[in-house]
């Protein structure tokens, strides 16, 4: 197992892997909160960029989620969703990570967010305001479903890395709330999408000396009960951070809580082997596990369900 020391190092290179020139905001010295103009749209997908919507505000800086609606003459609401989080050890990183996964989904008639929320560089926190960011964001697009034409009962998230820590520990989390939410607005996920996801914080996981003080409530490995979303996890064979084996734990312990879960093993591949950056290849394979997961579910489809 990767101690959590050498996981930071692995991590601390790991945004040439992504691509975009977002993973450069910080080394350029452009504020995180800015919007910065992201790799062209991939071949087939939707050629559009998001609206940006405040959907909270700290001292330092406000959290953006970028949002890309489908078109509504192809695809007429409510829509089904996605939420995203990037990777980045909780510590760096950008919502532009997602825009190739958001803007894919988007032209199969998918309201897809990549979502903004706070990191150890830009704003000091610890992976607890990461979680209570990504709780107030699924907050948010619950609670303005019907304006961004989404159906509330079918928003999935999703995310890489530490960013699918953030998304699966929506499903398995309970504690680290913002007292400044809506408290009776679910933050629950009806799906799960993870790439290669950080899941297990435990003493022999990852980042267990980040949060070694609160990670039995925060390890998602460690959490799961029944109700547990459908989940599909992507993972690369030789993932230096992810061991297959967790992976599989993962899925032995939503199975056996009464729900599916999908592992998808991609032979050689390492850590962040499904940025388009890194392999147009497997980017275009994780896709289409993505796609035929969440067609499975009725998220992808024409017209109105």
């Amino acid at each position: 197992m990767v101690s959590w020391k050498h996981s930071v190092v692995l991590l601390a290179a790991l945004p040439g892997l992504f691509g975009g020139a977002g993973s450069h905001a910080l080394a350029a010295g452009i504020p995180a909160q800015l919007p910065v103009t992201a790799a062209p749209p991939s071949d087939g997908d939707a050629a559009q960029e998001p609206r940006l919507i405040s959907y909270k505000a700290t001292a330092r800086r406000a959290m953006f989620l970028h949002v890309f609606s489908p078109d509504a003459a192809d695809f007429p609401g409510p829509r089904p969703a996605i939420i995203f989080f990037h990777g980045g050890g909780w510590v760096e990183g950008d919502a532009l990570r997602f825009y190739d996964q958001a803007r894919h989904l988007a032209g199969k008639g998918m309201v897809a967010i990549s979502a903004d929320y706070r990191i150890g560089q830009v704003d000091g926190t610890d992976p607890r305001a990461a979680l209570a960011d990504a709780i107030s964001a699924m907050r948010y697009v619950r609670a303005h479903a019907a304006t961004l034409g989404i159906d509330r009962t079918r928003i999935a998230a999703g995310g890489g890395s530490a960013g699918g820590q953030l998304a699966a520990a929506l499903m398995t989390s309970n504690g680290f709330e913002d007292p400044a939410d809506d408290p009776s607005v679910s933050y629950r996920p009806a799906a799960l999408v993870l790439f290669n996801p950080v899941v297990d914080n435990g003493p022999d996981g990852f980042g267990y000396g980040l949060v070694s003080g609160y990670w039995k409530a925060f390890s998602p490995l460690h959490n799961i009960q029944r109700g547990h979303a459908p989940t599909i996890i992507m993972l690369g064979t030789r993932d230096a951070l992810v061991p297959v084996a967790t992976g599989q734990a993962y899925c032995d312990k939503v199975r056996e809580a009464g729900s599916a879960c999908r592992l998808e093993l991609y032979e050689g591949q390492p850590h962040a082997f499904f940025s388009r950056a890194r392999s147009k290849l497997y980017y275009g394979k994780t896709l289409a596990a993505m796609d035929a997961f969440l067609s499975e579910l009725g998220y992808l489809g024409s017209g109105a369900d």
